[in-house]
């Protein structure tokens, strides 16, 4: 056996007798499955009163119920944060920049993903804990700022749920506005308090419905964009004729000049948030080593099929200067150019259909938020990061108080049905605005560190089972991106789209997340009294999963053999 494949194989927690275990990288893996396995039915699915109890597991970190087969991550993946972003929001974006624009933005945010997922899961195959990412910049970069990305990013679940929840209001109003938007609204904060009854299963059974509806839904779009595209609509609406791509000409492709470009970053990293999950969700599959590599490779598909080509086909079919698009927001349903494509063809019920689409996307991005915000508040509170009372979790491997308290986030979408509530909501939204994009910068970053502390340590690329496809370089570009598109919305924050000088109001509701984290930062340092962590202070093995690295190197050796369009198939597909 070689010296890497020895190297390999160290078990989790083979660790010198001094050194100290931090508590989320003990070796607590099976130890909660194993007990929910042992529960009856009624028990295991949050069924029965029993299954609220606190689950006993020892001492340690317990780990959050198993349960999430390999078709979940992978639905989870490709299809889990197709929402309002991607369906509603787009419309702003081609309002403010064209369709040029947003075809380039876009794509430089899915090459930035790409990059940020594939960092993402390469840490995640070597250490599968809760809390996923927030963990990973405590542990490789510097523990104020994981405290930092940490609350950042339940934060940011905590207040996209009450967005979610009222624009599943205001879209259900499409079809009947008689009846308040309050109704709604509570009907669906019942429909996610429901479906966290199930736990783990419940989250990952409705990702997986939701996302095979929403990717269904969208392939369907494009071929039918395809043929209205060239022609093939009814006579009756708009595309009877050969359409081409004559609105790219007049009024044109890209609207406001950099202004433009600039702004519609925001609006492609708030349709890509989300994408990180499926590193959240790994922690609680049944077997990450061997579902997470091929989740993480159908995210490109998600990038190139739905976000680039879907997006662009719209472009093709709907005028940047379409009064329906002008001023149109996040939560502005009737403005989605997805429902104005079916109007315009003239395509009877096709907009009931495209709604119905975002009604159950929005939905779903409901639920992700209480299970992402929930599982990050968890493993906050196992670290000492927040009160003690989040460690909480139950039989069926629900973090009952955590889920608890995301859920009441979710009472902020009444306070839109105020007067004052737009308002109120609009500052909200500034708080979780920019969020994701610390998330991704502190993946990209967390994965540059790994791999310096890990050769520091003397071992080798190959004693790493998954790698990200571009590697550390991958990580340098994603990292770029992310602060290129920080400075692109500080410029639009300080003079956006019709303004020469932005009013200090509107700048902080574009710019509040950057001071939010640093508060967070602080508080974090003035807490733990820990800073930057040197490379030679970087724990590379406490926690590293035990693999099978006899089945690893054969496959690699299966690999090698491949042809090298084969090769390069398998590396990046599948």
């Amino acid at each position: 056996m070689s010296s890497s494949e020895e190297k390999g194989q160290v078990a989790v927690g083979s660790l010198t007798p001094e050194k100290e275990v931090p508590p989320a990288f003990e070796d607590h893996t099976n130890q909660g499955s194993l007990e929910t396995s042992q529960e009856d039915f009624m028990t295991r699915n949050g069924l029965n009163l029993r299954s609220f109890q606190k689950r006993s597991y020892g001492e340690g970190i317990v780990q959050l119920d198993r349960s999430m087969k390999k078709r979940h991550l992978h639905m989870i993946a490709i299809g889990g944060s197709i929402g309002a972003g991607f369906f509603v929001g787009s419309g702003g974006a081609f309002a403010t920049g064209g369709p040029g624009f947003v075809f380039i933005d876009f794509l430089i945010i899915g090459v930035m993903m790409f990059n940020v997922v594939y960092a993402l899961g390469e840490m995640a195959v070597l250490y599968p804990v809760s809390g996923g990412f927030y963990t990973y910049s405590n542990r490789f970069i510097d523990p104020s700022w994981g405290f930092a990305m940490g609350w950042n990013y339940v934060f940011q679940w905590a207040i996209v749920l009450p967005l979610e929840l009222t624009v599943c209001g205001i879209t259900v109003q499409y079809w009947n506005d008689e009846i308040n938007v309050g109704v709604w609204i509570t009907v669906f904060l019942v429909a996610i308090i429901i479906i966290n009854v199930f736990g783990t299963l419940g989250y990952a059974e409705e990702e997986f419905w939701s996302a095979v509806i929403k990717l269904g839904a969208t392939v369907v779009f494009m071929i039918i964009a395809f043929v209205l595209v060239l022609g093939g609509g009814p006579k009756s609406g708009r595309y009877g004729e050969y359409w081409g791509a004559r609105y790219w000409y007049e009024p044109g492709a890209f609207a406001n000049g950099f202004k433009g470009f600039c702004s519609v970053f925001v609006t492609a990293a708030f349709a890509f948030s989300g994408t990180e999950l499926v590193g959240l969700a790994a922690a609680e599959a049944e077997n990450p080593v061997k579902a997470l590599p091929g989740a993480i490779k159908q995210v490109f598909w998600r990038i190139t099929l739905f976000y680039i080509l879907g997006l662009f086909f719209v472009g093709l079919l709907v005028p940047y200067d379409d009064p329906s698009l002008l001023g149109s927001g996040y939560v502005d349903v009737k403005a989605s150019p997805f429902v104005l494509v079916g109007k315009y063809a003239n395509l009877q019920g096709f907009d009931h259909f495209m709604n119905f689409i975002i009604l159950v996307s929005v939905l779903s991005i409901g639920v992700s938020s209480v299970y992402g915000g929930s599982r990050t508040l968890t493993a906050l509170a196992q670290e000492g990061y927040a009160p003690k009372i989040f460690t909480y979790v139950d039989k069926s491997g629900r973090p009952l108080f955590s889920v608890g308290i995301i859920l009441l986030f979710g009472v902020l979408a009444y306070v839109n049905l105020d007067a004052d509530g737009p308002t109120v909501f609009s500052w909200l939204l500034a708080l979780s605005g920019l969020a994701a994009l610390f998330t991704w910068g502190s993946i990209c970053l967390a994965h540059i560190r790994f791999r310096s502390a890990w050769l520091y340590h003397g071992h080798t690329l190959d004693e790493i089972p998954f790698k990200a496809v571009g590697g550390v370089y991958g990580s340098y570009l994603g990292l770029f991106l992310i602060a290129l598109v920080l400075v692109a919305q500080f410029y639009v924050a300080v003079s956006p789209v019709g303004m020469d000088v932005n009013t200090a109001e509107g700048f902080f509701q574009s710019y509040l997340a950057l001071p939010v984290v640093l508060f967070f930062w602080a508080c974090g340092y003035a807490w733990k009294r820990q800073g930057w962590l040197r490379t030679d202070q970087i724990d590379i093995d406490t926690g590293r999963r035990e693999l099978d690295w006899e089945s690893i190197n054969a496959w690699r050796a299966t690999l090698a053999a491949m042809p090298a369009w084969k090769r390069i198939y398998h590396t990046v597909f599948v």
